[in-house]
C-alpha cells in the first residue's frame, strides 16, 4: 500500500534542518543567566541583599511570623513560612536572574538579580 510518502534526499535534508533549527532555538532562548545576587523585601522595603557566594540563612519577620530564607551553593529558597498555604516554600529552589518567590499573605519577597533576566516584563 502506497501512501505517496517517497522521501527523496531534498525531503530528508528538510526535516532535518528543521530539527537543528529548532533545537537550537529551544536551547538559545530557553537559558537565563544564574543569578548573582539577592534582595529580601518585607512590607515593600528591602531588607537584605547581598551575593550567592556565601552560604547564609535570613530570617525575616512578618506580619504573621518569621519566614526562613536558606542561600545554599549559589540558589535561593524560602525553607519556611508561617504563610497558610505555603506557595512561596513550594516554588522550590531559585537559581537564575529574574527568579522569585512572592510570600505574599507575610508581606516578604525573593528576588534574584543578575546580568540579564529570563524575561523583560510579564503580562496577563
Amino acid at each position: 500500500m502506497n501512501l505517496g510518502l517517497d522521501f527523496k534526499t531534498g525531503d530528508w535534508l528538510t526535516m532535518l534542518a528543521g530539527v537543528v533549527l529548532v533545537t537550537y532555538l529551544f536551547f538559545a532562548t530557553w537559558d537565563g543567566s544564574k543569578g548573582a545576587s539577592l534582595i529580601i523585601r518585607s512590607g515593600g522595603k528591602i531588607v537584605a541583599q547581598t551575593d550567592l557566594s556565601q552560604n547564609k540563612d535570613f530570617e525575616i519577620s512578618g506580619p504573621l511570623g518569621m519566614t526562613l530564607i536558606t542561600v545554599n551553593n549559589h540558589r535561593v529558597r524560602v525553607a519556611r513560612d508561617p504563610s497558610p498555604r505555603q506557595h512561596c516554600v513550594r516554588q522550590g529552589w531559585l537559581t537564575r536572574a529574574g527568579d522569585s518567590a512572592l510570600c505574599l499573605p507575610n508581606q516578604i519577597s525573593v528576588e534574584l538579580l543578575g546580568a540579564t533576566k529570563l524575561y523583560d516584563s510579564l503580562s496577563y
